[in-house]
């Protein structure tokens, strides 16, 4: 696909308007399609709604997100957040050809958080051949009017979101599926001492860090603050205990961490979505 085009040609672009429930259940595309770029292809925009992810087939492109420029070429998949001021384009020598989709969903920018896609907007090493199958899958269900099909398209969202899991871990270069040693310091420190009292300051000392390098560093990693993961692992703790021991309410929350029983209580609801005694009654259950 060297060859120079003159015009960009649209051999597919689909438009779809998802329902209020489907934008609720499922991550929804309301664009996508299948181009073939020009030497003079470019978009740019301050902000607009959605994530926009760009499968490069064959030739090459750009992306310039956060001040610095990114080169995109075959075999790579192109994620930008459409919130944040970007641009990006063909490249004048091998305009590329791609296929496009424009993805809403609430949790989007969470998971662009976690593959650190404002910084590294290009995700490399990409299976385009089951991607492409997802993309095609996309464009087949995305206009349909049945519930089954915003679901089918929902399904191939996920796919193409794992796929970009799959490639950016196994990517040294990028994000490194070991955790960097003052996270596991620190993981290490909330599992063995989970019963104690244990302060961001206490983890940031051990780890050589400040509070504040430390706290980002270990989000970008586990995706999570290390009091909320702290919370969880007392939380799991304490599903061990409710179900092999007989001990009170009271006495499980002192075990697991918690120096009052309604913070514990609270807890437990509000990620289990029952209260202690309720989990012990149901996971005890023949």
């Amino acid at each position: 696909m060297s060859t120079l085009f003159q015009e960009t040609v649209f051999l597919q672009n689909l438009y779809a308007t998802p329902a209020d429930w489907q934008r609720d259940l499922f991550y929804s595309v309301v664009r996508g399609g299948h181009l073939r770029a020009g030497y003079e292809h470019r978009i740019q925009r301050e902000t607009y709604p959605g994530h926009e992810f760009i499968l490069c087939l064959a030739g090459h492109g750009w992306v310039q997100v956060a001040g610095k420029r990114h080169q995109v070429g075959p075999d790579e998949l192109l994620w930008v957040n459409c919130h944040h001021p970007h641009a990006y384009g063909a490249s004048s020598k091998q305009p590329w050809e791609l296929y496009w989709i424009r993805v809403e969903g609430r949790p989007l920018d969470r998971v662009a958080g976690l593959l650190e896609i404002r910084s590294q907007p290009v995700i490399r090493n990409f299976n385009t051949r089951a991607a492409s199958l997802e993309f095609e899958r996309i464009f087949h269900h995305m206009i349909g009017t049945r519930p089954s099909e915003a679901a089918l398209v929902n399904a191939a969202v996920t796919a193409i979101i794992a796929l970009a899991f799959e490639a950016r871990l196994s990517d040294t270069d990028e994000i490194r599926p070991e955790l960097p040693p003052p996270v596991q310091k620190a993981l290490e420190k909330m599992r063995l001492y989970f019963h104690t009292a244990i302060r961001v300051a206490d983890l940031a000392t051990l780890s050589g860090m400040s509070e504040s390098h430390f706290s980002r560093l270990f989000k970008s990693c586990i995706g999570t603050s290390p009091i909320d993961w702290l919370r969880r692992e007392r939380i799991n703790q304490a599903k061990h205990r409710l179900i092999e021991s007989e001990d009170p309410i009271k006495e499980i929350a002192r075990q697991v961490g918690y120096s009052d029983q309604f913070f514990f209580s609270k807890d437990f609801k509000k990620m289990t979505l029952l209260t202690p005694t309720q989990f012990r009654i149901q996971e005890k259950q023949p």
